[in-house]
């Protein structure tokens, strides 16, 4: 008995380069290129919050030292704004983490 059905074919998926996505190995190259490049950008945007972490907690010392408090309010608003300004709104999420760990504890 033979059936009148059509065996059914899908369509063929590009053939994608492995770890990137990329359907070329040209766009592959470019791929690894720019991660390499983020990987770096990574690091030093690390290394920069740290270093903000260490000088934050020089000035809430001193302010603390010289009878003041720890935080300033005023001073994260200015913060926030910059941020803001500058990022659109992503900025100020990005500004109110900075601040989370630049406060230290309490």
């Amino acid at each position: 008995m033979t059936s009148n059905i059509a065996p059914t074919t899908s369509p063929t998926a590009p053939t994608t380069v492995p770890d990137t996505g990329a359907s070329t190995p040209e766009a592959a190259g470019t791929i690894r290129d720019a991660r390499r490049r983020i990987d770096d950008l990574d690091g030093r945007i690390i290394g920069l919050v740290q270093e903000r972490m260490a000088v934050s907690a020089v000035i809430q010392r001193e302010r603390i030292a010289s009878g003041g408090r720890r935080l300033s309010l005023s001073r994260e608003m200015e913060v926030l704004a910059h941020y803001r300004e500058q990022l659109g709104r992503p900025g100020t999420a990005l500004a109110m983490t900075l601040l989370e760990l630049s406060r230290g504890r309490a």
